[in-house]
């Protein structure tokens, strides 16, 4: 009996020692697969942010060019003129307020009125760097208890130096409102360590500690822990339901906004993992164990003891396979999420839309054309705008969310889309043909999704093109009850129709700069999220033709 203990208890030992080992060599290597999604998901996070500043100090810059502004020194009439000019550009860009202010400090117009008081800390030295002739900035909150982050771009004299500066106060919880509760928690601190933007309210003007960590704000929050796992910053904390009680911590560096960005992953999920496998590898060790234990105090029982080893571990086996599949459908799921990052390029045909728009809004000014400048003006902000919602059906595309579909008209969307490509259509030298009905065609759906659709079947068009004889594209509009938009090209056609929704598929050269095999496969699910179809073929006169079939309104056609 006591030998039996003995063995016993030895087993158990092992098999704890070695789930131990298990469990704590599958943390770190689950923790490093959480590092890599979290530092995608940071560096994500920091773009949009950046992407976001970055608006509203071009807004800046090209209000400060404008001659409205310019002429402020002329006078009441001057001044009431420039006044209007800001008034318009905050009402249509949710600028908290623009001013155009004297070297001196001195305010000239404002689109709203500023109190007569010294002018705050972060305001003062961002018009100091301005005076030097440089785009300042700077970060605070208003006497009201706003968070506001602030720009100060200088005019120039044509003989030298500053004349005036334009001073624009962009509200921080407008740009938080797109991404507020979004996953995971990210917060960006500034230089003295105040949470200064968040996604997550409740630690919104915490301090950073010496060490890295978090101050709560309030005294009576629970204090947070700290521990170094395989090289890798792990926190235990208590601050509510929103915020991970184990989380990762990783920064990275903002020196463009003065800031340093921060999040905290949930390690949960990597903690439970292990505590799987670790069960995993106990209990095979554990029936092993018994087994072998059984076979040498039962020897003349050996056969129906191996018979019986040979089952159990063959179930485990197919456990265990299961459980690899899985985690291999997670891994791709993970690399998904990771890979876009590079859809970018979604978002190449608005950027060369604002840059044209910018280039002639600077043309217009140049030859004192406000109104023509003001238009371009106009479409940029739509045009940011419609960046901003690309972005987020592109993320609810992921999250396999979509947002309600509505009645839209397909011409004004087909409008959207072949404006947004005809710079790339003229410059490859396609032939356009455009066939449409005289009336409107009503569908449901979303616009900015299908537009997003149509210029990634134009461009795809365009590119497979490219080494073919004539170019010529023809989209088709055809109304009904099933409204239809027909992407028609002369190119070589698709090799296996079969496989031109599948993620990663392309039939562009290895190695291009575009053709990651995501933009058709991205296509065909926000076709479905509105209740629509979309399909490829071959053309029997050459070239391929793609459908995008969408439900009508009742009454249409």
């Amino acid at each position: 009996m006591s030998r039996r203990l003995m063995v016993l208890g030895f087993l158990l030992l092992t098999t704890a020692a070695l789930s131990l080992a298990v469990f704590h060599a599958a943390y770190r290597q689950s923790l490093r697969a959480l590092v890599e999604r979290g530092e995608a998901d940071l560096s994500l996070a920091a773009d949009r942010l950046t992407g976001q500043l970055q608006r509203y100090q071009d807004l800046a810059v090209l209000l400060n060019a404008h001659p409205s502004v310019a002429a402020v020194r002329f006078g009441a009439s001057g001044r009431a003129e420039a006044e209007e000019l800001l008034q318009w550009a905050i009402d249509r860009t949710g600028v908290l307020n623009a001013a155009v202010v004297a070297p001196s400090g001195r305010v000239q117009a404002a689109a709203r009125p500023l109190p007569d008081a010294a002018w705050p800390d972060y305001v003062a030295g961002a018009l100091d760097r301005a005076r030097d002739g440089a785009l300042g900035t700077g970060h605070g909150t208003t006497a009201d208890g706003l968070r506001v982050y602030v720009f100060a771009a200088p005019r120039f004299r044509s003989q030298g130096g500053v004349a005036g500066i334009l001073l624009l106060w962009v509200n921080v919880e407008l740009l938080e409102q797109e991404w507020r509760g979004d996953r995971p928690a990210v917060y960006f601190t500034d230089a003295g360590g105040d949470v200064f933007i968040s996604n997550r309210s409740e630690i919104l003007g915490w301090q950073r500690r010496p060490d890295g960590g978090l101050i709560p704000g309030d005294a009576s929050a629970p204090e947070m822990t700290r521990r170094d796992v395989a090289g890798l910053d792990l926190w235990r904390i208590d601050w509510g339901p929103y915020l991970p009680r184990r989380a990762l911590h990783l920064v990275r560096d903002l020196p463009q906004v003065d800031m340093r960005a921060e999040t905290l992953v949930d390690a949960a999920p990597g903690r439970r993992v292990a505590l799987l496998q670790a069960a995993v590898a106990g209990l095979v060790l554990l029936v092993a164990g018994g087994t072998l234990a059984i076979v040498t105090a039962r020897r003349r029982a050996l056969a129906q003891a191996n018979q019986l080893l040979e089952q159990r571990v063959e179930a485990r086996t197919i456990e265990l396979k299961r459980a690899q599949d899985e985690l291999v459908q997670a891994g791709k799921l993970s690399a998904l999420g990771q890979m876009s990052a590079g859809l970018s390029h979604e978002l190449n045909q608005p950027l060369m839309a604002i840059g044209q728009f910018a280039e002639n809004g600077a043309l217009f000014l140049a030859k004192g054309k406000t109104d023509r400048a003001a238009q371009n003006l106009e479409r940029i902000a739509e045009l940011s705008a419609r960046m901003g919602r690309i972005i987020r059906n592109l993320r609810a595309f992921a999250r396999q969310e979509a947002e309600p579909a509505r009645r839209i008209e397909l011409g004004a969307v087909l409008d959207t889309a072949l404006e947004m490509t005809e710079a790339r259509i003229a410059k490859e030298g396609v032939t356009l043909e455009v066939i449409r009905p005289d009336g409107p065609v009503p569908a449901r759906g979303g616009e900015v999704r299908l537009a997003q659709v149509l210029v990634n079947l134009i461009t795809n068009a365009v590119d497979a093109m490219a080494a073919s004889e004539p170019r010529c594209l023809t989209v088709t509009l055809e109304g009904g009850r099933a409204p239809r938009i027909r992407v028609a090209d002369t190119g070589p056609g698709i090799a296996s129709p079969e496989k031109i929704f599948d993620p990663f598929y392309s039939t562009k050269e290895v190695g291009a700069s575009e053709g990651m095999g995501l933009g058709l496969s991205i296509s065909y699910g926000l076709v479905q999220s509105f209740g629509g179809a979309i399909r490829g073929r071959n053309r029997a006169e050459g070239g391929a033709e793609f459908t995008v079939e969408l439900e009508g309104i009742g009454g249409a056609g």
